[in-house]
């Protein structure tokens, strides 16, 4: 029963501008229900279904506008504006020094691949996952260099 319910509530979703002509559920001389927009087969009856009210949301572009136009909306002070871009400037290319640095040590420690083993690495399975570590660590740290770069290029 609660299947059928869910069918047919589905259907009745789905189907919202064929309602206004009608939803009818048809028997088959098997047994089985079958649900049509039109009722031309016999064992047809027309469901009396309620009306699905829709109210469309208001377009994207109405929505900028009605802020842009809203006094209550907040504004910052374009000096202001200026000083937090400023700010973020500075903390951005201090973000980066530090990671050019981190990456410059990164690099020397790798040596091109072949950095020097370890007292702890006896085994060559560590060495080696050590090394592959350390060139993922390479890579992920000239990964942030590229994104705040990108970052600062975008203030300018």
């Amino acid at each position: 029963m609660k299947s059928r319910l869910l069918v047919l509530l589905t259907l009745y979703v789905l189907a919202a501008p064929v309602i206004a002509q009608g939803v009818f559920v048809c028997v088959q001389a098997n047994g089985t229900r079958e649900y049509r927009n039109n009722g031309d087969m016999r064992g047809c009856r027309k469901l009396d279904l309620e009306t699905i009210s829709t109210i469309p949301a208001p377009a994207a572009n109405q929505q900028a506008k009605a802020a842009a136009i809203d006094p209550s909306f907040p504004r910052i002070d374009g000096q202001i504006q200026k000083r937090r871009d400023q700010d973020r400037l500075q903390i951005l290319m201090e973000e980066v020094r530090t990671e050019e640095s981190r990456l410059s040590e990164l690099r020397r420690d790798y040596q091109n691949g072949e950095p020097e083993r370890l007292g702890s690495e006896r085994n060559y399975a560590k060495y080696q996952e050590r090394v592959a570590q350390m060139k993922d660590d390479i890579l992920r740290t000239e990964k942030n260099v590229e994104a705040l770069k990108r970052e600062i290029g975008n203030l300018k």
